[in-house]
C-alpha cells in the first residue's frame, strides 16, 4: 500500500494563496500514449487533416487529458488522491497540439475557500494555453488534515 505524506493543515491555509503551479509539455507522442491508455482513438487527436476536414485549426488534446493535468499538481501538494472529494471543470477552449512544437499547459492551483468545520479546501485551478484560459471554472475540493491533526 502506497505512504503519502501528512496532508496540508487547513489551519496554514488562507483564501488566496497560490499552493502549487506546473507546467506540462504536450507532444504529439504524447496524445498517442494518452489515445492507447484511454482507448480514444479518435482522428482528431493525431490527423491533422481529418481535424481540419471536420472544421479544427488542427489536432487537438483530448479534453480529459487537459482535465487530468490539471488536477496533478493540486494533487501532488494535497499529498494523497484520495483526498480529493470532488472535482469539476468546464472545457473552454481546445489546446492545439503542433507537430513540431507540440503545446505547453500551465496551471495554477489557489485556494478559493475553506471550510474549516468540515476540513475541506476548494482549489480553484487556472489552466492556460498559448495566454487563454483552456478550462473554465475547474475547482476541486479536497479533505484536509485539522487544526488537531
Amino acid at each position: 500500500m502506497p505512504q503519502f505524506s501528512q496532508l496540508p493543515n487547513i489551519a496554514d491555509l488562507t483564501v488566496g494563496d497560490i499552493v502549487a503551479t506546473a507546467e506540462y509539455h504536450l507532444t504529439r507522442d504524447s496524445l498517442v500514449r494518452y489515445a492507447g491508455a484511454s482507448g480514444d482513438f479518435n482522428p482528431i487527436h493525431y490527423r491533422d487533416d481529418f481535424a481540419i476536414a471536420v472544421g479544427l485549426p488542427g489536432v487537438l488534446a483530448h479534453g480529459m487529458l487537459t482535465m487530468g493535468l490539471a488536477v496533478q499538481c493540486a494533487v501532488d501538494w494535497a499529498g494523497d488522491p484520495s483526498s480529493v472529494v470532488d472535482y469539476q471543470v468546464r472545457f473552454t477552449r481546445p489546446v492545439l497540439v503542433d507537430a513540431v512544437t507540440g503545446a505547453d499547459v500551465t496551471v495554477s492551483a489557489k485556494v478559493g475557500a475553506l471550510d474549516t468545520e468540515a476540513n475541506v479546501a476548494r482549489i480553484d485551478l487556472t489552466v492556460t494555453y498559448d495566454e487563454q484560459t483552456v478550462l473554465g471554472k475547474a475547482q476541486i475540493r479536497v479533505s484536509l488534515a485539522s487544526v488537531a491533526a
